[in-house]
């Protein structure tokens, strides 16, 4: 009798493959883990055979060889906060997890060390959609630590799914930062064939070794292919696609370059952030961890009580169909609803900030133009002709709620910090 972890092979009526056997919630089935790191199921039905090729091998603990420091090369920090760039099978579970220590991410990727000298710690061993502010300010006081000790960069190993949303947490708490700061994620788990995994890791050390930058980006696939990865900003990222590689585009920006794996970089921002000689202290401007902050999104055949749990928030950010509208405007009776939405977006923003971004992800955000939006403007929402992602905006608004006066945020909402704000460029038009 086959168990979860053993290796085993499968005749069916049509077909006869070898895999690893992975538990099943589903006991007329059973599921098989192929070579190349896909799953595969069959029903009871199908099965003609299993026969058993090798039983699982108990787990036994390798000693963790001493990394060996080389003269003329830079050093380069992984801070490891989980995710699918880290994560392998648990056979137990039948799961992928998160579950490598920063030792043992470094004994996965041995050609890291030609690039550079590794240092690694654990901050958080996490999938990232349980990211909160607390844990961006441990993120934070961990480069501030590194940078102390002295490392010529850092590379965050995350998972994708809020990658942007630390990279934009990251940019606006470091001030005055002076080293490269490189987030890296994979879509898809180290065991598979097609994992993203090692090349992103390799694309970040090559360019913190090989290039002046200084500040934070996210480093991830440019094209499905193991061609070249995008060094994208911080504050102008987003992930477009819940599977593929080339998951992370540029909103309203352009990377800041592309670097292959053997260290060829190709600049696409000539005047990126450099490091500078006479460099001020680095200066943690820290998250307030209580802070509720929400996101609400329009849609046909909304209601002004979807507005109504934000009564007791700190700070709301409003994701607009086109330039930046909600439905606030009554054309018939079946659209009276709108003049109650309307009164209660002109109420919370008179009590907290309240600010519109577009669902269109690209573009700027323009309450000018329309009637709807100059009504939302004299309402006291804010945003128009800002072209922040609604992930960056949302961020952007929580960091300054956290390190300013409640009556400056208003005022200081349109201000560019960490060129979170672009210019109309052909981008933005």
């Amino acid at each position: 009798m086959a168990s979860p972890g053993d290796r085993i092979r499968v005749k069916t009526l049509t077909d006869e493959i070898e895999g690893i056997l992975m538990p099943s919630y589903d006991q007329k089935s059973i599921l098989i883990k192929l070579p190349n790191g896909y799953n595969v199921g069959y029903e009871e039905k199908e099965i003609l055979s299993v026969t058993l090729l090798e039983p699982k091998k108990p787990a036994s603990e390798k000693p963790i060889k001493e990394v060996v420091f080389k003269s003329g090369l830079k050093t380069i920090t992984l801070l490891h906060c989980g995710g699918t760039i880290a994560s392998k099978v648990d056979y137990e579970t039948g799961a992928v997890k998160a579950k490598f220590s920063p030792e043992e991410l470094v004994e996965m990727f041995p050609e890291l060390g030609a690039i550079a000298n590794i240092k690694s710690r654990l901050v958080a061993n996490m999938l990232s959609e349980n990211m909160r502010f607390a844990h961006y300010n441990q993120i934070a006081k961990e480069i501030e630590a590194v940078i102390k000790d002295g490392t010529d960069g850092i590379i965050v190993t995350h998972g994708t799914d809020t990658l942007h949303y630390t990279g934009a947490a990251l940019t606006f708490v470091l001030e005055n930062l002076n080293v490269p700061i490189l987030l890296v994620g994979a879509q898809r788990s180290s065991d598979r064939g097609s994992s993203d995994a090692f090349f992103n890791l390799k694309c970040a050390a090559q360019f913190i070794a090989r290039s002046d930058f200084a500040g934070v980006a996210l480093c991830m696939h440019a094209s499905p292919d193991d061609e070249k990865c995008a060094i994208l900003p911080g504050v102008k990222s987003r992930k477009m696609h819940s599977s593929r590689r080339d998951a992370f585009k540029a909103v309203n920006a352009e990377p800041y370059a592309l670097v292959d794996g053997d260290g060829m970089i190709e600049w696409i921002i000539k005047e990126h952030p450099k490091k500078v000689l006479e460099k001020k202290p680095l200066n943690l401007k820290l998250f307030k961890e209580e802070l509720k902050v929400g996101i609400l999104k329009a849609h046909p055949n909304m209601f002004a009580e979807e507005f109504k749990p934000y009564n007791k928030f700190h700070g709301l950010i409003l994701e607009g169909t086109g330039l930046g509208h909600f439905p606030i405007e009554k054309y018939d009776e079946s659209t009276a609803e709108h003049e109650l939405i309307f009164a209660a977006m002109e109420r919370l923003a008179k009590k907290i900030p309240v600010v519109m971004t577009v669902q269109t992800i690209f573009g700027v955000v323009n309450m000018d133009i329309y009637s709807p939006g100059r009504k939302q403007i004299e309402a006291g929402v804010l945003g128009t002709q800002l072209d922040m992602p609604p992930e960056t905006a949302f961020i952007k608004l929580a960091w300054l709620l956290s390190n300013y006066p409640k009556k400056r945020v208003r005022e200081l909402f349109s201000h560019d910090f960490r060129g979170e704000i672009g210019e109309r460029s052909e981008l933005g038009k």
